[in-house]
């Protein structure tokens, strides 16, 4: 995961949040850890996407005796209590049944949750038309029609836009024609802007004894709260008080503002992960290009115990300063990218006789849902808006089968074919195999990932349009923590990323080691260095209620691991 947030360097030399160069580099253009847990221990949301909705209607029904209606539109988001929470309105357009509204309705969109969108239309009262919009009651206009969706159903449309059918408020079905609402997604400009800069020092104090400091930067930026939260490092420079980094590339979601203050550290690197920082220097994304525009420098301060600034000799300079406008996850989901589920469940003796109460597999007649099943509707219920077919592999690993042979890969629905229909055909398979799979061990991924990895492998050759999720469940520690690392660093190189949610209460460290939590990649027998981080993990146990949920855990690195893998092969969007 590449964590940059309150010792977050202990022992990687790696580039964090930011880097931009070859295949090696973690552009972090998705959500970057440190905001993200800065963010989650508040139990707030992560950042998010701003997207402008753009709304139109046609054939609406004529509520006037001598005019047409006078429609406006009204968006909300339903939360997680079913309560709508108003986003925004529309203008009044005046006697016209097919409106296109030219108020746009600004939404955060954010990939890693299900947001259930409402729009009502109601025709406005003539007396109320000199009154703003914003202080009408809508309880005293003429209810028009009503259209839900998921915003996610919008952006993953070709050209973002999606026409729904007008109901009343008592949902589809009614005989009687309410005309349609038409939805058009953009995202706004700052969320696709992004600046690309390369950083150097000059004439660093030497913090070594017996060789020169190994320089690194760490940039974090200034929070609501006053409080400085890490976005990104660059590589360690070994041995050089003169250092000059690799380009850092970093977007608007990252630094929020080119006002907003930040907070530049340079660090001696040391393996044991106590760094020892050299000097500072608080400066905003304008300040920084302006240093650029004039080749200057800006020197170092140093802070001591008492509260003391130092002015040191050493200087920072900006070599390069641009800005860009990136295509975004968005541009090639709507353009035809997919993300492709699979799922794989832990059939290990660990997780206990699945006909016990206690059993991590016991389902409950009452409907509640246990561990593995709550991941895989929370998951694939947010995926599933991303792959047009829905058929999604599912395995089991850990198991006898019916013929009572151990494997560590067989298809979850006890056939020849490994695909299901719909989120719910995964439960299903899940359910039936409990009756036809003896749980056995030990708990081995190796296989799994191969076989994901080999599906992968096969898409990248054909159709680069394709990246896969696998969304591994188990509740026990690993024996083939080796050949499961190895198939990791091999899987690096493709369009493939890994979910694994811990269930119960066994000690998931190696787990950890597979998320690179310490910034260090993973590494192979051979030796081999994993390309980029693809594994992102979560422990039930950790998830608070009322903070943040396991699917918002797992998946808010998804997008930035996606565009690390397209950028990092010069993909771009269809029709780009």
């Amino acid at each position: 995961m590449g964590i940059c947030f309150s010792g977050d360097l202990k022992g990687g030399k790696q580039a964090v949040g930011g880097v931009q160069g070859g295949p090696t580099a973690n552009n972090n253009a998705g959500h970057n850890d440190a905001v993200d847990h800065f963010f989650r221990v508040r139990g707030q949301y992560p950042l998010s996407t701003q997207i402008e909705l753009s709304l139109s209607a046609s054939k609406l029904l004529d509520r006037d005796i001598t005019s047409k209606s006078d429609p406006m539109a009204v968006l909300y988001i339903k939360k997680r209590d079913d309560m709508l929470e108003e986003l925004g309105r529309t203008e009044v357009i005046m006697n016209c049944l097919d409106p296109a509204w030219i108020e746009k309705i600004n939404v955060a969109y954010q990939f890693e949750i299900v947001q259930p969108l409402v729009f009502r239309v109601y025709d406005v009262d003539t007396k109320y038309h000199n009154k703003p919009v914003k202080a009408l009651k809508l309880n005293e206009q003429e209810f028009l029609g009503e259209a839900t969706c998921v915003l996610s159903e919008i952006v993953t449309k070709r050209d973002r836009s999606l026409t729904l059918k007008l109901h009343s408020k008592n949902g589809p079905g009614g005989l009687r024609d309410l005309g349609t609402i038409t939805v058009h997604a953009e995202e706004t400009f700052a969320s696709r802007m992004a600046v690309e800069m390369k950083l150097r020092c000059s004439q660093l104090d030497n913090k070594d004894m017996f060789s020169k400091s190994d320089p690194f930067l760490r940039i974090s930026r200034i929070s609501e709260n006053g409080t400085f939260v890490s976005i990104c490092k660059t590589e360690v420079i070994d041995n050089n008080l003169n250092p000059a980094w690799k380009p850092l590339h970093l977007s608007m979601q990252q630094f929020g503002s080119k006002d907003n203050p930040l907070l530049i550290e340079c660090f001696d690197f040391n393996d044991n992960g106590n760094h020892t920082l050299i000097g500072k220097v608080q400066k905003s994304f304008s300040e920084l290009e302006k240093l650029c525009n004039h080749k200057s420098g800006t020197n170092l301060v140093f802070t001591s115990r008492g509260g003391q600034e130092k002015i040191l000799k050493g200087q920072l300079f900006v070599d390069q300063f641009i800005e860009k406008d990136q295509f975004s996850f968005l541009d090639y989901i709507s353009s035809g990218f997919e993300l492709n589920f699979m799922v794989a469940v832990d059939f290990t003796a660990s997780n206990g006789h699945p006909h016990n109460r206690d059993s991590l597999h016991y389902i409950d007649p009452s409907g509640q849902l246990n561990s593995y099943q709550q991941a895989i509707m929370e998951v694939g219920e947010v995926i599933q808006f991303y792959d047009s077919d829905r058929q999604f592999p599912a395995w089991g690993f850990g198991g006898r089968t019916h013929n009572g042979s151990l494997s560590h890969c067989f298809n979850l629905n006890g056939m020849n074919t490994y695909e299901v229909d719909g989120v719910q055909g995964i439960m299903a398979a899940y359910a039936n195999a409990l009756h036809n799979v003896t749980l056995s061990g030990p708990t081995l991924f190796g296989q799994v990932i191969n076989n994901a990895a080999q599906m992968a492998g096969d898409a990248a050759s054909n159709d680069i349009t394709k990246y896969f999720v696998l969304l591994i469940i188990t509740d026990g520690v690993l024996t083939d923590i080796q050949e499961t690392t190895d198939a990791l660093v091999r899987a690096s190189d493709l369009p493939l990323s890994i979910l694994i949610v811990g269930v119960g209460n066994a000690d998931f460290k190696q787990m950890e080691v597979l998320d690179a939590d310490d910034g260090r990649r993973l590494e192979s027998s051979t030796g081999r260095v994993a390309t980029r981080d693809i594994v992102q993990f979560v422990p039930m146990r950790e998830v608070h209620s009322g903070q943040i949920s396991v699917v918002q855990a797992l998946l808010e690195e998804l997008p930035g691991q996606f565009l690390t893998y397209m950028r990092s092969r010069n993909i771009k969007p269809l029709h780009a």
